[in-house]
């Protein structure tokens, strides 16, 4: 094990180049997971103010160098960790430290999207999410990074703003919650808030190691400058270092809020009750090929699935050749909607002139080819059934979650000309915007490393309403072939 502290007073020098970084250690936090440290507090074993002083001084010796926090909210934390020390701990995750993404509205934080263009003006008020999520027991102590609205795959923002990967400091951490993976790859946090409207939560969890779950539609509330989207897409969650953790929060949440068109997870099995059949997918037709560190994982991972004792039947991708360039084109609406509506969505100080380059780029061709966008989205609101009708012959699906290996930061550059930004970022995300149209769950799993040692996860779906099942058979994949540790 490499001490952290050494680790990122290296990495945040320049001279030092890219590396491993970690916050593990033999404090409050250890090397635990959030369900362990949940049961250790209610067995009095450890208290929330003690994990809240470890996991703040985590993050100030990984922060410097990764760049993933950009709002810290210490003193409100610490006074509910004092709250929770003197409780009797009903919540099911009371006292274990995590963050919320800049992308939901929190009271006496600033909400900035990622943008120069939404003021740091603190929220009068909570969004319908903050509270859902501070019901769990987890404790925020602050706002993690994430790119310009969420548009891009890596947390890149303008001016040479980066979160960097703890598993190596010159790639990316995927986006758009790159900030909450970062952080709790690197041991700073055991859980983080994160959100997917394109690939946002399994694209980061994949290149960082972690476990990204997207739930179904309606299995958690919108935020309000998302709710009037003609085409939903967002859906809350969290990233994970374990797919005990991401259960444990999903039923936490669920004690709190009834989902809305689909039924409650309930309890989730360590294993499917049946074995499952199970379609892979290797390549995407809404981008080039997958490369050879894809491949390999993702053929060995249905290897180990078939000896679960599941059926793998190799099957092409059930979409349309013509759904990547529909979602761009909506990407693009949603981004005219943004830069037009800016003051009334985020915020009334809302400063148009330091949009960046690619939420303006998105927004200039929506208008080029608005007599398109009516088709285009006829033909996106049908996606959700026409998916629902592939799963006549399987039961799940399985595939990469991004067509090649993680990016160098500096790829996705917030500044970098539109036309360049948009042919990479559509390049690298193939596979993950369809279950945000069709609504269903979806998960990132970390079955396996590049030739390089970096991560590289494997991506499983199901028909809207059947997060369970996905649950249930990522529990018995990791029970068979636990994850790799940034610390091994």
């Amino acid at each position: 094990m490499t001490d952290a502290t050494d680790t990122a007073d290296a990495a945040a020098d320049p001279s030092v180049g890219p590396r491993r970084l970690h916050a593990f250690r033999d404090d409050a936090l250890g090397y635990d997971d959030a369900t362990a440290l949940a049961e250790r507090v209610r067995r009095r074993e450890v208290s929330p103010t003690e994990l809240l002083g470890a996991a703040i001084d985590r993050c100030a010796a990984v922060d410097p160098a990764l760049g993933a926090l950009v709002h810290t909210d210490f003193d409100r934390a610490r006074a509910r960790a004092a709250w929770h020390d003197s409780s009797e701990l009903s919540a099911p995750l009371a006292g274990v430290p995590s963050a919320f993404k800049d992308a939901v509205r929190v009271a006496g934080s600033p909400m900035r999207m990622g943008s120069l263009a939404v003021p740091a003006t603190p929220a009068l008020r909570d969004g319908p999410y903050a509270p859902l999520f501070r019901a769990t027991g987890l404790n925020p102590i602050g706002t993690t990074a994430m790119p310009p609205f969420g548009w891009t795959a890596a947390t890149e923002r303008q001016g040479g703003l980066v979160t960097r990967n703890p598993w190596n400091t010159g790639r990316t951490s995927g986006g758009s919650s790159g900030g909450s993976s970062a952080l709790v790859a690197a041991g700073a946090l055991p859980i983080a808030h994160a959100n997917d409207g394109g690939g946002s939560i399994r694209i980061p969890a994949a290149v960082t190691g972690l476990v990204g779950f997207k739930p179904s539609r309606g299995r958690h509330p919108d935020e309000s400058f998302s709710a009037s989207m003609p085409i939903k897409l967002i859906s809350q969650s969290v990233v994970t270092r374990s797919v005990r953790d991401t259960v444990a929060f999903l039923t936490a949440f669920e004690s709190a809020y009834r989902p809305v068109g689909v039924p409650p997870i309930g309890h989730v099995r360590r294993a499917p009750r049946r074995r499952l059949r199970i379609g892979m997918v290797e390549t995407s037709p809404a981008g080039g090929p997958t490369d050879a560190a894809g491949l390999a994982v993702l053929r060995q991972t249905a290897e180990r699935l078939s000896a679960l004792g599941h059926e793998i039947k190799p099957v092409a991708a059930p979409v349309a050749a013509s759904f990547r360039d529909d979602f761009i084109a909506y990407w693009g609406l949603l981004a005219m909607s943004t830069a037009a509506g800016g003051k009334r969505l985020f915020d009334p100080h809302f400063a148009h002139d330091r949009l960046d380059p690619f939420t303006l780029g998105l927004a200039g061709m929506a208008r080029r080819n608005l007599p398109t966008l009516p088709l285009r989205l006829a033909r996106l609101a049908r996606v959700r059934r026409q998916f629902d009708a592939h799963f006549g012959d399987v039961d799940i699906y399985l595939n990469p979650v991004v067509a090649h290996e993680t990016p160098e930061v500096g790829y996705l550059d917030a500044d970098q000309p539109f036309e360049t930004h948009l042919e990479r970022v559509s390049d690298w995300v193939t596979f993950t915007p369809l279950q945000n149209v069709a609504g269903s769950p979806a998960v990132s799993l970390p079955a396996g490393r590049a030739p390089d040692g970096m991560p590289v996860g494997v991506h499983l779906s199901a028909r809207r309403g059947q997060d369970r099942v996905l649950l249930e058979v990522a529990s018995e994949y990791e029970a068979a072939h636990p994850f790799a540790r940034i610390w091994d």
